[in-house]
């Protein structure tokens, strides 16, 4: 798109936000300064590199579509990042799970990996100014294959994937000191039962007691903080999952950890906008997983929908930006994999941007005063401004492609690149 009219384009909806109070300039500027955390997982279908055949296999999630070119080594997937980096703008951040480890070409088992597995990671960061986050890998995996891990009721399945969630907390601090950034080290568990249990309390009990013993080491807090994601059904845990909402919730508040909310880990007619502002009432910090569930898959390529515009909305009225950690959380390998990470990622900043440029202090006032009419009108007409014009100039100022033009790069890039694998 041509910069010029770009520019012209964003002074005349600078005027419109400006007449209802709205700094489009300073949503701008508040914008840059939020991370949004890419998984590195929708490049290769979550099959990391343990070894090198290595496949998605089961403990509750599962990759569907057949489209050529998937990552199938570090160097293609770091080139397949580098590439989806290269077309989202703002300041964003690289999500890893720990079976992407730098293993060369060495099987490491969960328990035995260590921050020399991820040191090449961490240089590949320092030269392009990103920063990390982390999770441990607690599937596709012999020890998972009984459908529990850090519940696991046979003592020695549970111990190894909790010295697994031990090193993944080391290697997250590692990367948090090393990049002088925070990691977020996500704790997911696809533990459950894929009928009904007689008893649902034990399993429970043993998570709880894995988490306490697997966090029983101290990190400062500027090198790594723990998370903990819940789940409400998965792919053979239909009928009971160990890690509920309710479970996790009272495990970080009562812990003190960060509670991770998946938008696609809930009832399919469930937001979990809602959630957000009676949550930070009790913990001073949140970890969203931006998905787009559909009827029973919970991981869809995130685009511009309702249930993103209202997460966005709350994120941006709590007042907590610092305290909120936004991630994406997807995968799909029935499209271009690169165009779908920079799909997601765009279409989350917009929701961010959409919601800094609402009439906030105008809509409260409304609100407030009981003229609830107006309030409903001034959001209804709202949606009328002209928004791409702002979003547009963001992705000039961040040195991407504005508009569609990116669409034209990743189908160069699946012809010269990833067509050819």
């Amino acid at each position: 798109m041509n910069s010029a009219a770009i520019d012209k384009a964003y002074e005349s909806a600078r005027q419109r936000y400006a007449e209802l109070g709205v700094n489009s300039d300073q949503a701008l500027e508040t914008l840059k300064s939020i991370s949004l955390s890419l998984h590195c997982w929708q490049c290769d279908d979550v099959s990391g590199f343990e070894t090198p055949d290595s496949e998605l296999g089961g403990g509750g999630i599962m990759v569907t579509g057949g489209y050529p070119g998937k990552a199938r080594n570090i160097d293609e997937l770091r080139a397949d990042l580098e590439k989806a980096f290269s077309l989202v703008p703002g300041k964003q951040r690289l999500n890893l799970h720990a079976i992407y480890g730098d293993f060369g070409g060495k099987f490491v088992d969960r328990d035995a990996i260590s921050t020399d597995h991820f040191k090449s990671w961490i240089q590949w960061c320092k030269a392009r100014g990103l920063k990390l986050d982390f999770n441990p890998s607690c599937f596709s995996h012999p020890k998972a294959d009984a459908g529990f891990t850090l519940s696991s009721k046979d003592e020695s399945i549970r111990k190894f994937w909790v010295e697994h969630v031990k090193r993944c907390r080391e290697i997250a601090a590692y990367m948090g000191s090393e990049l002088g950034s925070p990691c977020i080290d996500n704790v997911w568990v696809p533990d459950g039962s894929k009928d009904i249990p007689v008893e649902r309390t034990s399993h429970r009990a043993l998570l709880l007691k894995s988490l306490d013993e697997a966090f029983e080491q101290e990190y400062e807090p500027a090198d790594m903080q723990d998370a903990v994601e819940s789940k409400l059904f998965g792919i053979g845990s239909e009928s009971y999952v160990v890690g509920s909402h309710e479970f996790y919730l009272g495990y970080a508040i009562s812990r003190e950890t960060i509670l991770c909310l998946d938008m696609g880990h809930f009832h399919p007619t469930e937001t979990i906008a809602d959630k957000i502002s009676a949550i930070l009432q009790f913990t001073d910090g949140l970890l969203l997983h931006v998905s787009r569930g559909i009827r029973w898959d919970s991981d869809h390529v995130v685009i511009l929908n309702d249930d993103v515009k209202a997460v966005a909305e709350e994120i941006v009225r709590s007042g907590k930006l610092d305290n909120i950690y936004i991630a994406t959380d997807y995968f799909d390998a029935s499209i271009n994999r690169v165009g779908a990470l920079v799909i997601g990622a765009r279409a989350t900043l917009k929701a961010l941007l959409l919601a800094l440029l609402k009439p906030q202090k105008a809509l409260e006032e409304c609100e407030n005063n009981g003229n609830l009419f107006a309030r409903l009108a001034l959001i209804d007409d709202t949606s009328n401004l002209p928004f791409g014009a702002v979003w547009d100039r963001f992705c000039i100022q961040s040195g991407v492609p504005a508009g569609t033009d990116w669409i034209q790069l990743i189908d160069e890039y699946d012809q010269n690149v990833t067509g050819k694998r």
